[in-house]
């Protein structure tokens, strides 16, 4: 079993990003449009994986991990950003790609980082 956290503030590709993680093979998905809505989501069930945007309207996508982080411990992340130079902090192993997200990188990224 896979549980996926989405942290994607735009709609429509909040619900790509759920179809590419249904595709690598997700059981579970959450989603958080806020830096706040993700911590809370990741507090009620633990993800085996996250996908995060780098910019929200409310909040940042790093400041939301760092959170589930120091509350969880550390996760598998895939940073996916129309501006990735100013992802801060996503040091590795985390993964960052630039939108639009190529679904083959993102599947090859997920299948890497997402536990067996």
């Amino acid at each position: 079993m896979c549980h996926v956290l989405i942290i994607e503030d735009e709609w429509l590709i909040a619900e790509y990003l759920i179809y590419l993680a249904e595709e690598a093979g997700a059981t579970s998905i959450a989603t958080a449009s806020t830096e706040a809505d993700a911590v809370r989501a990741a507090q009620e069930r633990r993800p085996d994986i996250i996908f995060s945007d780098v910019k929200l309207l409310a909040g940042t996508g790093p400041r939301a991990v760092q959170a589930i982080f120091s509350a969880l411990g550390k996760i598998p992340v895939i940073f996916i950003s129309g501006v990735p130079d100013s992802c801060q902090p996503c040091e590795p192993p985390n993964v960052i790609l630039r939108k639009p997200v190529d679904p083959a990188r993102l599947l090859g990224a997920f299948r890497r980082l997402a536990p067996v």
